[in-house]
């Protein structure tokens, strides 16, 4: 059998001291407790892959103890030792996450087949996660992440344009990855072995952008000491990537506009004009053909970029996404500050779905890279994340009574646990009503895989 990294936790010397000694036997690693707040405690400071908790303790009961190390260790088998014989305390157990129960007074052969059957069953999760790993990678492009709908119809689009040569306009609220669907893009194109350049046109004055763009000769204006080639140039053969495309000058559209016609360039203070290829990917969060019909924008530059389009979709829009993120953003965090965290709890969950995301992708980034460096225990909890400031409430004047009830519905659901028929009776309805109104809006519990 394979080893394992087991905690006894029983209030009774005699219990942990038995077990101890048949696990150590056995050769696994063994600690104990002798109530469940020292489990907990031990719990912060390693990870343990079973823990045999007694039922009847003082303070924290047995079902307490699981309840908690099931929500803060969701990786952790717990077995719960009970010497009453109850079928329903067992029972209970078991709807709570128990792996599995043991009847006092046991003998070493029951233990053992207990202890094989929790570590069959983890070798089975652990092979699901990997096959759902595997999966999971098929549905990535470099380092975007995700496999909601929106996100399975980006990747679509990725394909089917990687390998044409039109120019991309992507579109998307900032810190959506726009950048990064620019580099998958190339990445799957003919033109991958030559360069990627990004600029964020945003960032640049006009005249430094020009500069930047088209390069320029010795002497061409104040500073310009040496010749410098332009990035339309340096790209040659590859993609160029211009960020907030929707920020440039009617000049500089103009101007790229006959780039994008002519494939030919002119560098600042020379007259010979200069032959370039490169495909061109632009990004904006701004609604341009908002600003084509203000005025602000010219039609004729924004038809030329805009042949293909893909729209990312912002994080509120794909909250099934955020555990695969958080999940992702962890395992680099860890490594990187060399911390040892390595789970989130389902409460922490929770509350970052509840959270809006202004700043999307990149500010969920942000707030997993700060709740790594200050964790104090092995998985991340809703604590972790309470510097997340809530969002502002949403005026009832803007909202319809169907829109209220549904959304109150399904708050005390979550604060439930998803349990109906404690729900029902904090909304005082009977269960049948409550099923009802949650078809009826459309309600559904969070996946927990």
């Amino acid at each position: 059998m394979e080893k394992a990294d087991v905690m006894i936790v029983d209030d009774e010397m005699i219990v942990r001291e038995s077990l101890y000694h048949w696990f150590k036997k056995a050769g696994h690693y063994v600690e104990t407790a002798a109530s469940g707040v020292e489990a907990l405690e031990k719990l912060d400071a390693r990870s343990f892959d079973i823990l045999f908790v007694d039922m009847k303790m003082p303070g924290m009961d047995g079902i307490e103890a699981l309840k908690r190390i099931r929500e803060t260790y969701p990786d952790t088998a717990v077995v719960i030792i009970t010497a009453y014989g109850s079928i329903d305390s067992a029972v209970e157990a078991m709807k709570c996450g128990a792996s599995d129960y043991l009847m006092k007074p046991f003998k070493p052969e029951q233990v053992s087949i207990v202890m094989e059957k929790v570590m069959y069953q983890k070798q089975l999760v652990c092979e699901c996660s990997y096959l759902k790993g595997r999966i999971e990678k098929t549905t990535r492009f470099d380092n975007i992440i995700g496999e909601s709908a929106p996100m399975l119809e980006v990747y679509r689009m990725i394909a089917d344009v990687a390998e044409s040569g039109a120019s991309v306009l992507i579109l998307g609220e900032t810190g959506t990855g726009k950048e990064l669907v620019a580099k998958a893009i190339h990445a799957k194109s003919p033109r991958n072995r030559l360069p990627f350049i990004a600029i964020n046109c945003g960032a640049l004055p006009d005249a430094l952008l020009e500069s930047e763009l088209f390069g320029y000769r010795k002497g061409a204006f104040t500073g310009a000491v040496h010749p410098q080639k332009g990035y339309l140039e340096v790209v040659s053969g590859g993609t160029l990537f211009l960020d907030e495309i929707g920020e440039i000058s009617s000049k500089m559209q103009v101007d790229l506009l006959r780039v994008l016609e002519d494939k030919k360039i002119t560098p600042l203070g020379d007259r010979r004009p200069v032959d370039v290829d490169f495909r061109l990917i632009a990004a904006t969060r701004r609604d341009l053909g908002a600003a084509v019909k203000d005025g602000r924008f010219r039609e004729d530059f924004y038809y030329r970029i805009n042949v293909i389009t893909i729209l990312i979709p912002p994080l509120r829009k794909r909250k099934e996404d955020i555990e695969l993120l958080v999940r992702h953003f962890i395992e680099k965090y860890s490594h990187e500050t060399n911390k040892k965290v390595n789970g989130v709890s389902r409460s922490a969950l929770k509350h970052l779905e509840s959270h809006n995301w202004p700043g999307n992708v990149r500010e969920l980034e942000n707030a997993v890279e700060r709740a790594v460096v200050l964790a104090r225990s092995l998985t991340l909890t809703a604590d972790d994340f309470a510097f997340l400031v809530p969002n502002p409430a949403v005026s009832p004047k803007t909202r319809s009574l169907k829109e209220m009830e549904s959304d109150y519905i399904e708050q005390i659901l979550i604060e439930c646990d998803w349990n109906v028929t404690k729900a029902a009776e904090i909304l005082n309805i009977n269960r049948v009503t409550l099923h009802r109104m949650i078809n009826r809006y459309n309600l559904r519990q969070p996946s927990r895989s």
